[in-house]
């Protein structure tokens, strides 16, 4: 099942009338008159609104009426009433895919989709970094974001970092609690992972032709199941859910206010106020100060994070002496 927000099927049409009338019932011929669509397309258009998770009522000689919307993070749902410019006012859904990111990264080349959001209600093989499997059930929020930066090349390197600042401003203003970020891309709560973040650059002449970020939120995921399908894989330490810590908000929250925050961090690297996101970064980093030991394609480093540089690298003090990390895998440990 594929739907997007822009061709505006008569489902859509049926749907927005429902919920800008949801005071009152409405008969299949006053839909069928104002919509110009057969009083059978209207059935059918309920019944698959009804399959999409919106709760609708439906009385003999009264008509329908809708109770209650879904859940479900549909396209129309995510760009009604989104207050950005760019970022997310196209998006595509998906009830099952392989990965959001691979279908992004076959779209990115067309610059119609420049801002475009696509969501997934479960993965089938879900990205991580590295190559890693990331568990991706019903449940949680999958979705991957299509741009074509003006920043410099330089800079594709701390996008991860200012994304995980944007989904963290995004938490705290919804759930009114504060995740770490663990460095380079991570969210955690109590040290276990709440959502993390990939990047695909695609480069042409030393320019940025198309960048797209990947972000998987255990938004209200089945921990136990989670964490016994990746214990023992590499860096694994543990899964938490969003949901419990506040069960009254709706994953559509997020993702709008989640959007927003992301554009006001994308104009900042594009204006090139980078100082701005390094210290934000800090103050909720769970990283800088602690002792680390990061497995690189050079080796292991063990040592104290000191810092975070412009391109996000991690600057860590070993045997007295700074080193900058491009990637790796970190581990927190005692001294």
């Amino acid at each position: 099942m594929i739907y997007n927000s822009f061709d505006n099927p008569g489902l859509v049409k049926v749907l927005k009338f429902l919920q800008t009338h949801n005071t009152e019932y409405l008969s299949g011929q006053d839909l069928s008159d104002v919509l110009r669509i057969s009083r059978v397309a209207v059935w059918k258009h309920i019944k698959k609104i009804q399959e999409l998770g919106y709760t609708v009522e439906s009385k003999q000689k009264l008509g329908y009426k809708l109770i209650s919307n879904s859940n479900t993070l549909l396209p129309w749902e995510i760009t009604t009433g989104l207050k950005t410019k760019n970022i997310g006012q196209r998006a595509y859904f998906f009830d099952s895919i392989d990965s959001t990111q691979n279908q992004a990264l076959k779209m990115a080349d067309n610059h119609e989709n420049d801002g475009s959001i696509i969501i997934a209600e479960k993965q089938t093989e879900g990205k991580g970094r590295s190559g890693r499997r990331w568990e991706s059930p019903k449940g949680g929020i999958w979705f991957s974001i299509i741009l074509h930066p003006k920043f410099d090349i330089s800079i594709t390197t701390l996008f991860p970092i200012a994304s995980s600042l944007a989904l963290s401003i995004a938490i705290e203003k919804i759930f009114k609690i504060s995740p770490e970020l663990k460095w380079p891309n991570d969210l955690t709560i109590e040290g276990k992972k709440l959502a993390g973040m990939i990047v695909d650059v695609s480069l042409e002449s030393n320019k940025i032709e198309s960048l797209v970020l990947g972000v998987g939120i255990n938004f209200n995921v089945d921990v136990k199941q989670i964490e016994k399908s990746l214990k023992g894989t590499p860096n694994f330490y543990g899964v938490v859910s969003l949901y419990e810590q506040k069960n009254n908000i709706k994953p559509l929250q997020l993702v709008q206010t989640f959007l927003i925050e992301l554009e006001k961090i994308y104009e900042l690297l594009n204006t090139k106020q980078i100082k701005k996101i390094i210290v934000e970064w800090t103050k909720r980093s769970s990283t800088i100060g602690k002792n680390v030991e990061l497995s690189t394609i050079d080796g292991k480093i063990k040592g104290k994070a000191i810092k975070i540089d412009e391109d996000g690298a991690l600057v860590v003090s070993s045997n007295n002496k700074p080193i900058r990390i491009i990637a790796g895998d970190i581990t927190h440990v005692s001294k």
